[in-house]
């Protein structure tokens, strides 16, 4: 869910504040790149937010400790540790997967700045 909500208002903010005329006078490549640039952003904003839980308990699969034992062990720092790694893995992951959906939809006549049918 933190993905589709942070994806939409990225590419909100994109064209409020950055690409600001009309939709339909921008290309299907202008239209793909905010897409994409949307998506790479709500990756990291994703990472971020999950990375420190989904690292307690990857520890956790390897041990018998709890939680509360390996945050302990970990310390504040140490639950950020490979968050670059991972930033760089799912941003670019989330970015293409809703570049490719995108791009389905613009084949398909559905994409943004298509003009609508009634």
């Amino acid at each position: 869910m933190a993905k589709f909500y942070f994806f939409e208002g990225v590419k909100e903010w994109f064209y409020k504040n950055v690409f600001t005329a009309p939709k339909e006078t921008y290309g299907k490549t202008t239209h793909l790149g905010i897409t994409f640039a949307s998506g790479y952003i709500a990756g990291v904003a994703c990472a971020i937010v999950s990375h420190p839980a989904d690292t307690v308990v990857s520890k956790m699969s390897k041990s018998t400790k709890s939680a509360g034992e390996i945050l302990s062990e970990l310390g504040f720092a140490g639950i950020w540790g490979g968050l670059g790694t991972r930033i760089l893995m799912i941003g670019t992951l989330t970015g293409l997967q809703w570049w490719i959906y995108d791009t389905f939809k613009t084949a398909m006549g559905l994409g943004v700045g298509q003009a609508k049918k009634h």
